[in-house]
């Protein structure tokens, strides 16, 4: 699901946050290769406050400045997840196993590279998933290109 790049950025990034008490949900590069965005998901335990986005932008880009990982200019943002989360650990799709997902497949699974459904559950490195006719899939976490939680919006 990551890059090379986006899987050395996550290593050294990992290494920091572990003594900070924040989790690297995932790391994105993304846009032009002369002036990339580096794109940084933290999360806590707690949600993630506004001063702890300025706290973690801080030390990221801090060790982004030691690590220098592109020539040239690029852009950092650092931000919580959302309410579309990714999912890349196996950790993550085990704590949202009855949620609603979206997986896409870097190449076509039984003729389709994209499913919706319920995440009926995880094991042996793939995610099982319940789709909206009952059928149940499943998808080898090697397989996935992207991985996310479907954000519910619910209104009183």
């Amino acid at each position: 699901m990551l890059t090379a790049k986006e899987q050395s950025l996550l290593a050294a990034l990992e290494a920091e946050a572990d003594g900070r008490g924040v989790e690297i949900v995932t790391v994105e590069v993304a846009g032009a290769r002369k002036a990339p965005t580096i794109r940084v998901y933290i999360d806590t335990p707690d949600g993630v406050s506004f001063d702890e986005l300025a706290e973690a932008q801080s030390w990221i880009n801090a060790l982004m400045d030691r690590i220098d990982p592109f020539p040239g200019a690029y852009t950092l943002e650092v931000s919580s997840p959302g309410i579309d989360r990714p999912l890349r650990t196996p950790e993550h799709f085990e704590r949202f196993v009855g949620e609603e997902v979206r997986i896409v497949c870097a190449k076509p699974q039984d003729g389709r590279a994209k499913f919706s459904g319920r995440l009926a559950g995880f094991s042996e490195g793939a995610a099982l998933v319940e789709l909206e006719d009952g059928t149940q899939v499943s998808i080898p976490v090697k397989d996935m290109k992207k991985a996310q939680v479907k954000g519910k919006i619910a209104f009183k």
